[in-house]
């Protein structure tokens, strides 16, 4: 029984000793500075931030887990925009709004977890750096917490800055694909034979075999584009703004064949698994390309082609595959809007 008593009492003085370190020595709230700069203009990032359906798709807060389900509230952009979440694979929920906005200067967040009445208030300035670098500033303000909770400060800024970290890389990368996609669809000069060199892409997609007689093969291509962007938008959960646009590979004279092979995908970032074996990843290699702009009829393509391989053969240079990358996406009975690559070399 004197064990118990002098047990008891042992405890008593920890978590009072505890108690009072808490209360004299660790402040109730923490307040901290994160910058971060990132090399796209600042328009373009601002609206990532002050649209929460962007928000959530880079986001590591809400990327990280597969079971979170989020329920977003109008204005969706800007002041007054809120969400709420519910993850419960990881037993948490809360809400987020967007209280205050100042167009491409400040956003004002609020953040109530787990049913906590008072708020994580962050404020995110941006300023311009450059005309293609802005520099990011999150003002973190954490709630009051109780004297027995205080030692979660410890970690509340490492846990927020490793957040910001993997989010800062997952924004690079929505903002690359559609950096890239505007800058393509306003520099297009249709019919116009250019010389670009490509950089490495990641492309994930299927091979496939099929008919050449005419509509049969574009046919085939829509078709077969639906199973691969079902796939990485639903399986695999990505967004439009988190690839780039479909590509077609094929060898540069084959349209002349009864049955043509072809490689179609779309491009990823990186790599990720990928559980179904009827897709799998291709790389494309840096290379120098002929490149023509052509919108019409799918088979009109036809011509382009023979230009490119034209062109490459008076040049005395030696060419490779085909690449037909769709600026729009490929719709039965619809014109198509692509970007024809003959990849060429001495």
């Amino acid at each position: 029984m004197r064990f118990f008593k002098i047990t008891a009492v042992i405890l008593v003085l920890l978590v009072g000793a505890y108690a009072a370190s808490m209360y004299y020595f660790v402040d109730e709230n923490k307040d901290f500075k994160i910058e971060k700069e990132i090399d796209y203009p600042v328009d373009k990032v601002f609206a990532q931030f002050n649209n929460l359906q962007h928000f959530t798709r880079w986001n590591n807060f809400f990327t990280s887990s597969q079971s979170i389900d989020i329920d977003y509230y109008t204005p969706y952009e800007g002041q007054g925009g809120a969400i709420s979440y519910v993850d419960p694979k990881n037993d948490t929920d809360g809400e987020m709004f967007i209280r205050y906005e100042n167009p491409l200067n400040s956003l004002r967040y609020q953040l109530f977890e787990d049913r906590n009445e008072n708020p994580t208030v962050v404020d995110v300035q941006f300023k311009v750096v450059s005309a293609e670098k802005t520099k990011i500033t999150w003002n973190v303000h954490t709630p009051k917490l109780s004297v027995f909770r205080r030692v979660e400060n410890f970690w509340t800024e490492d846990r927020f800055a490793e957040n910001i970290n993997k989010s800062m890389v997952n924004l690079k990368n929505v903002l690359g694909n559609k950096v890239e996609k505007d800058n393509q669809m306003a520099s297009i000069k249709y019919d116009s034979l250019m010389v670009e060199n490509e950089e490495d892409k990641l492309i994930l997609g299927i091979n496939v075999s099929a008919s050449n007689k005419k509509e049969a093969l574009y046919k085939n291509i829509v078709m077969n584009y639906s199973k691969i962007y079902n796939y990485i938008t639903m399986d695999l959960g990505k967004k439009d703004d988190e690839f780039g646009f479909p590509i077609l590979i094929t060898d540069a004279d084959n349209y002349k064949d009864k049955e043509i092979s072809y490689f179609l995908g779309i491009p990823l970032s990186k790599k990720i698994g990928v559980t179904d074996n009827n897709f799998n990843f291709r790389t494309i290699n840096p290379s120098q390309n002929y490149v023509i702009y052509y919108k019409g009829n799918y088979e009109g393509r036809i011509r382009a082609v023979q230009q490119l391989i034209q062109k490459a053969k008076k040049d005395e240079m030696r060419f490779g595959d085909i690449r037909q990358t769709f600026i729009e996406r490929p719709i039965e009975g619809q014109e198509v809007n692509m970007k024809l690559s003959l990849s060429v070399f001495k």
